[in-house]
């Protein structure tokens, strides 16, 4: 079964996949991302691989016959991509030179122009999750990219508020954002001449850091040339931040948030940035979502952002001296 099941509650789509639970365990000795496993090229640097389960196709099948006057189905038309960062098994982004990394931004902007060709597809997510604490079972390094056939909810809020603001300011919401971090101070970590990395003064994650470009630019294909090079270099050592935090891989989840596509011109007043969604709130706790945030969406941060981007800028820190170091 793949369908979407519309929630009447929240006005939402469910993606409803049961076939993925159908997914093979993987041999340990064996993983379809590496050369050599028949799946992959026989040399590449970075490489777009058909998600093999998807919970979205542009074939899909028809809904089972459940629908009624009050509950809707639909086909589950998308998109599902994987997105491979090397060839090697157990690399890390930040062991990755940023010349390699600026490939895979290449590769992210490629894809976005070729999946957004297709009118039927409203959104572009482009993700990645990292280590078993986020369910992760694969260490190959890689992310996702799913294009939806409608506009998630979360981006529904977060471009109402934008269009909200620009409304009555006639300024850019996030773009103010920035500009509050900078000129408040103690919540950046790091920035460059195009692009801020700073924890959020509504943080809902104990190290729940942002990157977002300091021009205005609504999607990762409208970046200059500067600015792939930029977020190559503020991505890779974003990561190698966070794995210094403790000296252990840092599990999270990385998400990219940009303008919808095939419908309203959002360019004006929505602004591309990323947040990640780490679940470790301290070198061996894990921040579990509860009944509070599951349940009501009423998210609870028990760390202060200020103490936290201290913490981060003590990481950066420790990680720009090891990549001098191996210089």
């Amino acid at each position: 079964m793949a369908e979407l099941r519309w929630n009447p509650l929240i006005k939402d789509w469910v993606m409803i996949a049961s076939h993925r639970q159908d997914r093979p365990q993987m041999p340990k000795n064996w993983c379809p991302f590496c050369i050599g496993s028949g799946k992959v090229p026989d040399t590449y640097d970075v490489y777009m691989y058909e998600n093999d389960f998807p919970a979205l196709s542009q074939t899909p099948p028809f809904p089972d016959d459940v629908e009624t006057s009050l509950f809707k189905a639909e086909k589950a038309y998308g998109k599902c991509e994987v997105i491979l960062y090397s060839p090697e098994h157990t690399t890390t982004l930040p062991s990755l030179s940023v010349s390699h990394v600026r490939k895979l931004v290449d590769l992210w902007v490629e894809r976005y122009i070729e999946i957004q060709k297709d009118t039927k597809i409203k959104f572009i997510f482009i993700f990645e999750n990292r280590g078993e604490a986020v369910g992760v079972t694969m260490p190959h390094p890689h992310g996702q990219i799913y294009g939806y056939p409608f506009i998630p909810k979360k981006i529904e809020l977060e471009l109402s508020s934008c269009k909200e603001h620009f409304e009555m300011n006639d300024t850019c919401l996030i773009c103010d954002i920035n500009q509050a971090e900078i000129d408040f101070e103690k919540r950046i970590i790091f920035s460059d001449e195009y692009f801020v990395v700073y924890l959020p003064f509504y943080s809902e994650y104990p190290y729940g850091v942002h990157i977002v470009p300091l021009r205005h630019v609504g999607n990762i294909a409208a970046f200059s040339d500067e600015e792939k090079q930029s977020f190559a270099r503020i991505l890779r050592d974003t990561v190698g931040m966070l794995d210094c935090l403790f000296d252990f891989a840092f599990p999270y989840m990385m998400c990219m948030y940009q303008s919808p596509v095939n419908g309203e011109d959002t360019a004006s007043y929505y602004h591309f940035h990323v947040e990640f969604f780490p679940p470790m709130r301290s070198e061996n706790k894990i921040k579990f979502n509860a009944s509070s945030e599951t349940g009501a969406w009423a998210h609870c941060n028990t760390t202060a952002p200020e103490e936290k981007a201290a913490e981060l800028r003590t990481a950066y820190q420790k990680y720009t001296e090891k990549v001098r170091n191996q210089q």
